[in-house]
């Protein structure tokens, strides 16, 4: 998809569709507007809002988040038609709701068969950034949001339907991103080629999520982790059973050792010259590529899905390769633990005691309980390669989706400077993430009496019970442990993203190490 910027008047622009966002600046729905909506077109042209005076008059337009009316053949315009898409209340507006707009424009325009439109940037967004109430996330210029239209519009884009025979691959071809005339075209280039770089990393972790396990075994992924390395620039390093086992890595090998699949250990280095020698971050992600549950199998019922347990490893591939585009001046590993988990009779059974690389000793409870299995060799040998702050990420509890359901990931943490960090990321970002607790008490729950710990603590704090296994192999090392097993899969249509695979924490992380880039 080609993005473009234009400075010239919306209504001057000959295209196929001119999105226009619409705000409603009512203060309340139910106040002192008697219910009434005040739709304020994100245009200063005044052609555009005439345009939309018989549809603000019959209140088919009225700023209501996601609201579209398409209008063929505007009067006083060169577009073909004018699609003016609503943003919600004008005090909240902000690149969270942006990204959304634009996939919406992208998914609606490319099912009517167009291959390129214009977005009109907010015009509003430095008057919403003037607002004190408004908070540090809504606080973006110009760039901010032609970065956000790029993100937004890559997502939706992105259509999961590869195996269909009849496919219609329906794509936007080209988005010309309308900017007011005052803005510097030089400065908001970089902030545009920041938005396709992290967009099309966010569509490239999808897309190896999308695969069948069948297409995307440990070897499969570990090669595309490889091609994609050379392609940036990165150094990366494949190895196999005979290096875990070297490695002692007794934890990730217990999982692995029931499939005929090989397990592969992925590591991909970002190491730009000149950066300090420390921080080191260390990206570890579980790349479960079919999780059947183990011996302990799971119910059949949904296991097809089981093919997005990688998700976790494909958002660290992904943020590798935007960090490496993007080149912040700080050191990042990103270590990939790639396994099946299979039922065979050289699977681990429930009441094994595997010894994991740390020399820590676990006693298998249930082996549908691997994520953590692999993540913790994965952790503890990300500190071996020197990293000094740790990020992992899995779609790792059924738990955490019952606490936080489909709209929050959850985050644990054992250093509160080092999610503070991360929080901001995250209002750059716009992905929704919760704090958990790792209090000590939880640690309790997976004492074993065998060994040294249980990989289950039972069915109560289950998110939080993993989160504290992992908390075992990192130590003091300031860690973030992100459980993204609820929002890694879209379970439905929405208007700016397909079903499937959401690539969820790539944004995130690479909005982090961005800023950790800034602050060497």
């Amino acid at each position: 998809m080609k993005l473009t910027l234009s400075n010239d008047s919306p209504s001057q622009i000959a295209t196929e569709c001119l999105v226009v966002p619409v705000v409603d600046a009512a203060e309340s729905t139910n106040g002192d507007n008697g219910g009434k909506h005040l739709p304020e077109i994100q245009t200063e042209d005044k052609a555009v809002h005439d345009a939309a005076g018989d549809l603000i008059a019959s209140e088919e337009v009225t700023g209501k988040m996601l609201e579209t009316a398409l209008l063929h053949k505007p009067q006083g315009l060169k577009a073909k038609r004018v699609l003016y898409i609503g943003a919600g209340k004008a005090k909240s507006f902000s690149s969270y709701e942006l990204r959304k707009l634009a996939g919406t424009a992208v998914r609606m325009l490319k099912e009517k068969g167009l291959k390129s439109f214009a977005f009109v940037a907010p015009h509003s967004w430095k008057d919403v950034a003037a607002m004190p109430e408004v908070s540090a996330f809504h606080r973006g210029g110009v760039g901010d949001a032609v970065k956000s239209i790029a993100e937004g519009a890559y997502v939706g884009n992105f259509d999961p339907d590869y195996y269909k025979s009849d496919r219609e691959d329906r794509k936007i071809e080209e988005i010309v991103i309308v900017t007011p005339a005052a803005a510097s075209q030089q400065s908001l280039g970089g902030a545009l080629e920041q938005g396709r770089i992290i967009g099309e990393a966010q569509n490239f972790a999808r897309d190896l999520v999308n695969e069948p396990g069948n297409r995307m075994t440990p070897t499969i992924l570990a090669d595309r982790a490889r091609k994609m390395s050379e392609e940036t620039g990165l150094t990366c390093e494949i190895y196999g059973p005979d290096k875990l086992k070297e490695l002692k890595m007794g934890a990730f090998w217990s999982v692995a050792q029931g499939s005929d699949e090989e397990p592969r250990l992925i590591v991909m280095r970002y190491e730009p010259s000149g950066a300090p020698t420390k921080p080191v971050l260390g990206l570890v992600g579980k790349g479960i590529t079919f999780d059947s549950g183990g011996i302990s199998i799971k119910p059949s019922d949904g296991m097809e899905k089981m093919k997005y347990d990688m998700a976790g490893g494909a958002a660290m591939v992904g943020a590798m390769r935007a960090i490496a585009q993007l080149k912040p001046n700080v050191r990042v590993i990103g270590i990939v633990c790639a396994s099946e988990n299979m039922p065979s009779g050289k699977a681990q059974k429930p009441g094994d005691v595997q010894i994991a690389m740390s020399g820590k000793s676990i006693e298998i409870i249930n082996t549908d309980a691997e994520g953590r299995l692999v993540l913790a060799d994965g952790l503890h040998y990300a500190k071996q390669l020197g990293c000094t702050h740790l990020i992992d990420a899995a779609t790792l509890t059924g738990a955490c989706v019952v606490a936080l359901g489909m709209v929050n990931a959850g985050v644990f943490a054992n250093d509160d400077e080092f999610y503070d960090r991360f929080n901001r990321s995250l209002r750059k970002s716009g992905e929704k993430m919760w704090r958990l607790p790792v209090d000590e008490e939880y640690r309790e729950m997976i004492k074993s009496t065998i060994a040294d710990i249980m990989n289950t603590g039972g069915r109560w704090g289950g998110a939080v019970t993993a989160a504290m296994f992992l908390k075992e192999f990192v130590g003091d090392t300031p860690w973030l442990h992100l459980d993204i097993a609820g929002v890694a899969w879209m379970e439905d249509n929405k208007p700016w993203i397909a079903k499937g695979p959401s690539g969820v924490a790539v944004r995130s992380i690479v909005e982090f190490v961005r800023e950790l880039g800034k602050s060497n």
